[in-house]
C-alpha cells in the first residue's frame, strides 16, 4: 500500500495514476490533513510499502479543522519502528529538513523529491517509487 499526505487534488490524481502505472495491484490511501492521517495511520502502517509526505497543507474552504503539516506526521513516524521507505515531496526546504531529520534519526529510509513543473510526479516521484518498491523484501512481523 502507498500512503500519501497531500492536499492538492490535481496532484492526488497524478499520484494515483503514477502508482497505478507502477504497481496496479498496490492500493493507494491519501489523506488531505495530518490529523486525519495520524488518526488512521495505525490501521494502514503494517501494509505500507511507501509513505509519501507533503508539508504545507492548505485548509479546504469547508474545513474547520487545521490540516496540520507533514512535520506532524514525520514526528509521529519518528517515534515508530521504520517499516518502509518515506518520500518527502515538498518545496518547503526548511520543513523538509526537519522532516528528514526526524525520520532519519529514527532509522527510516528517506528520499526527497522537489515539486517542480507540472510533471514532477511522473518524472521524479514515480521512478523513485518504482526503485524503492523493487528493493522491498518481505519484512518480519513487528
Amino acid at each position: 500500500m502507498i500512503l500519501i499526505l497531500e492536499d492538492n487534488e490535481d496532484r492526488i490524481v497524478q499520484f494515483r495514476a503514477a502508482a497505478r502505472a507502477i504497481a496496479p495491484d498496490l492500493p493507494v490511501r491519501v489523506w488531505r490533513s495530518a490529523p486525519g492521517m495520524i488518526a488512521e495511520l495505525a490501521d494502514y502502517l503494517q501494509q505500507a510499502a511507501i509513505i509519501s509526505l507533503d508539508h504545507d497543507l492548505l485548509r479546504a474552504p469547508d474545513d474547520i479543522e487545521d490540516p496540520g503539516t507533514g512535520v506532524d506526521v514525520a514526528n509521529l513516524l519518528g517515534e515508530l519502528i521504520p517499516i518502509c521507505p518515506v518520500i518527502i515531496h515538498t518545496s518547503n526546504a526548511d520543513r523538509r529538513n526537519w522532516m528528514v531529520g526526524a525520520l532519519s534519526l529514527a532509522g527510516w529510509q528517506v528520499d526527497c523529491v522537489y515539486p517542480s513543473g507540472d510533471d514532477w510526479i511522473a518524472k521524479q516521484w514515480a521512478p523513485l517509487v518504482r526503485e524503492r518498491l523493487a528493493k522491498i523484501t518481505k519484512r518480519p512481523p513487528i
